[in-house]
């Protein structure tokens, strides 16, 4: 994986959570995408095992910085990290490459994702601040929506389509 270029599409990325997609809304102010969660979903489509691990807990530490619940460290490190290395090694098994196959698994790991980190916020003494409709059905509803869309654009950045890959084997070693 190219390193480099997946830290700055995850800087920016948390930008645009944070800070411009507030925005841009459908329904609601409160309810926007959900970035990191498409990324999330596309590096452990599209990624070696071992690299869709790493990117699945530096998704999730990006999205504990970008969380609405500020003093909130760690809930969505351990959620993305779990359900990204699951869908990863559920990647061997079964092939989300399609388009809607995505839209879908991006639906299922952000539900999965906010429950989990909503009961681990929970288990924290003091009160909690979550919209459980903007996290379990506007968040991922969207997301779903978006994602498949962005998937293109992020591989081409990444240089993880087809044709690169082709390029790559077939480029002499010097």
């Amino acid at each position: 994986m190219r390193w480099f270029r997946f830290a700055v599409l995850i800087v920016v990325a948390t930008i645009l959570q944070t800070s411009f997609l507030g925005a841009v809304w459908v329904v609601s102010p409160n309810i926007t995408p959900n970035l990191l969660l498409i990324l999330l979903v596309f590096f452990a489509i599209h990624s070696e095992s071992n690299d869709a691990v790493i990117a699945s807990f530096v998704i999730g530490f990006a999205a504990d910085l970008a969380s609405p619940a500020a003093g909130l460290m760690g809930p969505r490190i351990i959620s993305f990290g779990l359900f990204g290395t699951l869908l990863s090694t559920l990647q061997d098994v079964i092939s989300l490459r399609r388009l809607p196959l995505q839209g879908l698994a991006i639906f299922v790991v952000g539900l999965l994702t906010s429950i989990l980190s909503c009961l681990l916020a929970y288990i924290r003494p003091g009160p909690v601040a979550i919209s459980a409709a903007r996290e379990f059905f506007w968040q991922p509803v969207l997301s779903a929506f978006i994602g498949p869309f962005l998937s293109l654009p992020i591989a081409w950045l990444m240089r993880m389509d087809e044709k690169s890959r082709r390029r790559r084997r077939h480029r002499p070693r010097r």
